[in-house]
């Protein structure tokens, strides 16, 4: 069977407040949109912006971490997958299809009080298998000995 791959990456803003349930086993769902923006020049040469609206799910810890730090307009970059639900509507009887990203890896990348700014707050979760690590490094993104200035006496050769 020929290799395949479902991976989705987005960078973009959060739609309305995270809606967090609970499923009958207890785990913890959240549900919430994402916009991304692409910008093209029309054929008179303006800039047209097209905006599309992912539906996003994050299950157990990473929901957590969506109630807790995600709110509308803040800015996020999700890496997830891509699936499709089906379910046949009760009043109607026809069948309903919606698609989701199923998200895997998370980052935070508006500050505390902010909506949407550009600035990173430093949470970072992200999960591969079954292990979750939630990143708390302070906000600025530098390293604290970035600022250490090296000299030639610090060069090895």
């Amino acid at each position: 069977m020929a290799k395949s791959v479902n991976k989705v990456i987005l960078l973009g803003n959060v739609g309305k407040d995270p809606e967090i349930r609970s499923t009958a086993g207890g785990n913890m769902v959240a549900n919430f949109t994402l916009a991304t923006t692409d910008r093209s020049k029309d054929p008179q040469g303006n800039w047209q912006d097209r905006t599309e609206w992912h539906n996003l799910v994050a299950f157990q810890r990473t929901a957590e971490i969506v109630r807790d730090y995600v709110k509308k307009g803040h800015k996020l970059y999700i890496e997830g997958k891509i699936q499709t639900r089906s379910w046949d509507d009760k009043e109607s009887g026809q069948k309903k299809y919606r698609t989701e990203i199923i998200v895997n890896d998370l980052s935070l990348l508006s500050g505390r009080g902010e909506e949407g700014g550009g600035s990173s707050s430093g949470y970072s979760q992200q999960r591969s298998s079954n292990t979750a690590s939630f990143d708390q490094r302070p906000a600025g993104g530098q390293d604290e000995y970035a600022s250490t200035e090296i000299t030639d006496d610090d060069i090895p050769f």
